[in-house]
């Protein structure tokens, strides 16, 4: 098949593209400054490029065919990328663009938020468009720049892997709930539910085994999607969690959770942010990378000018 066929000019994809959206070459004409003959002929001349009927044509009234109206869609889609990425390259004239990030939900609440203020402050032309998402996926297929997430082994198909910071593994507990313990050895969690997030199902398993107790002494508790939900379960008194401390450092500072036994925290996943291997001199993409690998280099408690009312 002729390419030509399967590329039609720009011209021609505006003027289906503008009558389409306005069911009328007149409107469409009027927005592009075109005359409305010239619509009409350009919209007749990808009719025959095509070699299908994009338009039903009554009078002076258009309406689009079930061909036009699927072609449409996928036409639409890519002329706004094209939009999209020259708005972009006039960005970079300015040190500006946009990236999308994919990030842990309860590492995007807990610790991105809080402290994503200093970047834009620091590259107040760049747009962060945040996803959550949980687990690996296909970043260039997803439209993702760059993703902050876990990793036994920093492996990330199609991305290039930079660590942020480990992980150190605290037991946490309501005051109301730990008021009931016994004691706070690591064995005298045992008598309460343990808390666990569908993601990491072996975390409390391997935290027994560290601290030498029975695993068949464990009391496993409800499984949880997110991290958040089995924090608000612990704040509740349902049971104990077994989470990052980066996560809860808010929460142990207020007092609003204790940890159940001090002493007993572990090494958990590291944290890295990945960027997808076409995206790495990608302008946005690496100043968010930089900016985020110094955030970590902090620590994981907020500095006092990030805090937020």
């Amino acid at each position: 098949m002729n390419p030509r066929r399967l590329t039609p000019s720009m011209s021609l994809l505006l003027a289906f593209e503008s009558s389409a959206r306005h069911q009328s070459f007149t409107r469409a004409a009027e927005e592009l400054s075109l005359s409305q003959s010239a619509v009409s002929r350009h919209v007749q001349n990808l009719e025959e490029l095509l070699e299908i009927t994009l338009f039903q044509r009554q009078g002076r009234k258009i309406k689009l065919t079930d061909t036009g109206a699927a072609y449409l869609k996928e036409v639409s889609i890519g002329l706004s990328k094209i939009r999209s990425a020259t708005l972009q390259a006039i960005s970079y004239r300015h040190g500006g663009g946009s990236l999308h990030l994919a990030v842990l939900p309860s590492v995007g609440s807990k610790w991105l938020l809080p402290r994503i203020h200093r970047f834009y402050e620091q590259h107040p032309g760049i747009q962060v468009h945040i996803h959550s998402r949980i687990g690996q996926f296909d970043l260039e297929l997803a439209g993702i720049d760059v993703a902050i997430s876990n990793s036994q082994d920093g492996q990330w198909p199609g991305a290039v892997a930079h660590k942020l910071m480990g992980e150190e593994l605290v037991t946490v507990i309501s005051p109301a709930l730990a008021s009931t313990l016994k004691g706070r050895r690591p064995a005298d969690l045992a008598s309460k539910l343990l808390l666990q997030v569908a993601a990491r199902p072996n975390v409390w398993g391997d935290w027994f085994v560290r601290q030498q107790l029975p695993l068949n002494r464990m009391r496993v508790g409800p499984v949880f999607e997110l991290t958040h939900h089995l924090l608000q379960a612990v704040q509740a008194d349902i049971g104990i969690g077994l989470v990052a401390r980066f996560l809860v450092e808010k929460e142990l500072q207020t007092g609003q959770l204790l940890e159940a036994c001090e002493g007993a925290s572990s090494h958990g996943i590291d944290y890295f942010v990945f960027t997808a291997e076409q995206r790495l001199d990608f302008p946005p993409a690496k100043a968010f990378r930089e900016w985020v690998q110094r955030e970590a280099a902090l620590g994981a408690e907020l500095p006092a000018d990030a805090v937020r009312p």
